[in-house]
């Protein structure tokens, strides 16, 4: 039986909500699954040609097998993306979204995408990039070792343009930049633009939020020597008028630009003109989170 596994990209942060916010965006890992003898894995997609038995994906097989103790049987499995790999674009979480759907497919129990949630943020880490590409939409949530929230919220009434520099940014790299603590001062002021992003984005009052993005404390700050054009897109869309605001994609090095419902495209031309980078998009939100879909069309979540 072949079946379809579908996982849309994300963005992670949207500044201050740091490792707690995520939204899906319309960008996709797809991978068509059949039972084999052995584990095989093709693609043609860039950055993934060369990709072998033994990945991100498969290890996660193996985590939700343990997890949940039964067995997966070897597959074959094409993957085609067009996600960015280490640009900020939530490449890692996607694949290991689709780990867990496609363990999942052989188990004979159903599971909530809360608890996928659960199992994708105790293996990244954090919930952002991998809940948004759970739900859909966007996300707001906290993780620990005990349990894991999400909040899903829909899909925003928003544009994005993305601004995709043709160099990598390892999150690894991106994070070593940053501080192993913050004065109790400094954190409280970092914490309130969080809130106000959070309750701007509830209220549908993109300006505000726009505003909060770009007064971010807990990464970009450190991360803006990594990113060396970023406060030069702050400054752009600050004199825009179908601008909203722009944050650091995840860690980096894409960056977010929130517009104007209908005006993404004028947007894009400018800062394309504006900014020397390899690829400038227009995106949207994905409403629609991860799926799997059997060869006849069934769905199966």
């Amino acid at each position: 039986m072949m079946f379809f596994i579908r996982v849309p990209a994300s963005s992670a942060n949207l500044g201050p909500g740091f490792d707690s916010i995520g939204l899906a965006v319309n960008r996709y890992l797809h991978l068509e699954v059949e039972v084999a003898d052995k584990w095989q894995f093709h693609s043609t997609s860039p950055g993934l040609e060369n990709i072998g038995d033994d990945n991100l994906i498969t290890d996660v097989v193996h985590f939700v097998e343990v997890k949940y103790g039964f067995s997966v049987p070897p597959c074959r499995v094409k993957m085609e993306s067009d996600i960015p790999l280490a640009r900020g674009l939530g490449s890692s979480a996607a694949a290991t979204v689709a780990g867990i759907d496609l363990a999942l497919y052989f188990y004979d129990q159903p599971v909530s995408k809360q608890e996928k949630a659960r199992l994708a943020s105790v293996w990244e880490g954090h919930p952002d990039n991998v809940s948004a590409s759970v739900y859909g939409g966007l996300v707001i949530g906290t993780h620990a070792e005990t349990e894991t929230h999400v909040l899903s919220v829909g899909a925003p009434d928003v544009e994005l343009v993305c601004l995709v520099p043709g160099e990598e940014l390892k999150t690894r790299q991106a994070r070593s930049v940053l501080p192993d603590v913050l004065a109790y001062k400094h954190a409280v002021r970092a914490s309130s633009v969080a809130n106000v992003l959070t309750a701007a984005i509830l209220q549908g009052n993109w300006e505000l939020a726009g505003e909060m993005m770009m007064r971010d404390e807990f990464h970009q700050p450190h991360r803006a020597a990594l990113v060396p054009m970023l406060s030069d897109v702050f400054q752009f869309v600050e004199g825009d008028q179908d601008a909203y605001g722009a944050a650091l994609s995840g860690a980096g090095p894409a960056i977010l630009c929130f517009a104007r419902k209908g005006s993404g495209a004028r947007l894009a031309r400018r800062l394309k003109k504006a900014f020397a980078v390899e690829t400038v998009d227009v995106l949207k939100p994905a409403s629609v989170g991860s799926a799997v879909t059997v060869a006849q069309g069934i769905g199966k979540t």
